[in-house]
């Protein structure tokens, strides 16, 4: 049967579209900088409450961001990370989303 615009186009049955958008876009970084305002102790405070990670995980990526003016402390969706980035901001963290290397 034919559309009064044209042939109708089907998609074909299987996983969806955006499935397969998403399995091809690498992941996003959540980056915490370094700055002269929050205790070390307040940041991994943030880390373990937020992210769940262990206290000694939380305690060492602190250390890089104090030590080395950075680090990346997630890593996901573009979608997942923004929201990250903006709860780091609630936060009082300084934050920005980034590419992961490829």
């Amino acid at each position: 049967m034919s559309h009064p615009a044209g042939p109708v186009c089907s998609l074909p049955a299987g996983e969806p579209v955006v499935e397969r958008l998403e399995q091809q876009d690498p992941d996003w970084t959540t980056v915490v900088w370094d700055d002269p305002v929050n205790l070390m102790s307040y940041v991994a405070r943030v880390f373990a409450s937020y992210f769940g990670y262990p206290r000694a995980k939380a305690t060492e990526l602190m250390i890089q961001v104090h030590n080395e003016g950075s680090a990346i402390v997630a890593t996901g969706s573009r979608e997942e990370m923004e929201t990250a980035v903006a709860a780091m901001h609630s936060y009082g963290l300084w934050a920005t989303l980034g590419r992961a290397a490829e």
